[in-house]
């Protein structure tokens, strides 16, 4: 009897204290994180570039007022995303090194400036600095007569390597990346 009595505490202590740590989870991320690598498939390991970012959605506004032309935009949502380049690439005839860069750009009508930045772990671009830039790349943005709710970059051949494509409401932004071998 007395051992019945000492695991009937026990349980009741156990889930006690199961309920006393419970964690509140916070809700789903309005803006959640994705990545895009290339090649995309997940049965090759060997990556060229891969970037991780946020997806804003435009529910209703206007991209110029989410992401202002002519303004360092962090390019997607909540913390400036990070592209990895696993191979030395070249970008905009600017040679970049194989590593980690924060990924901004700067919207316009026309043309849109493509920007990488070695300060990693920003959130926003409030503390963009622009001493800390690698290279920065003008790129001209395009409309479609389909338009992407939630900001999206895919990797896609070309015929002198690939492109990182950036859509978002009607802009499309493809940025030219020779990968060298």
């Amino acid at each position: 009897m007395k051992d019945v009595l000492t695991i009937a505490i026990m349980a009741f202590a156990l889930i006690f204290s199961m309920e006393a740590n419970a964690q509140k989870m916070p809700g789903l991320d309005k803006s959640p994180m994705d990545a895009a690598s290339y090649p995309s498939s997940y049965k090759i390991s060997d990556k060229a570039v891969r970037v991780i970012y946020s997806r804003p959605q435009l529910k209703g506004r206007a991209i110029s007022d989410l992401a202002p032309n002519g303004k360092v935009w962090r390019t997607g949502a909540n913390e400036a995303p990070e592209i990895t380049f696993y191979k030395d690439v070249t970008i905009g005839g600017g040679a970049i090194k194989a590593g980690t860069y924060a990924l901004y750009t700067i919207p316009g009508d026309k043309e849109w400036t493509i920007i990488l930045n070695s300060n990693l772990n920003q959130w926003g671009s409030y503390s963009y600095d622009e001493e800390a830039d690698v290279a920065r790349v003008r790129v001209t943005s395009k409309s479609d007569s389909n338009s992407i709710e939630e900001f999206s970059i895919v990797f896609d051949d070309a015929e002198t390597g690939l492109h990182m494509i950036m859509a978002w409401g009607t802009v499309r932004v493809a940025v030219p990346i020779m990968v060298s071998m």
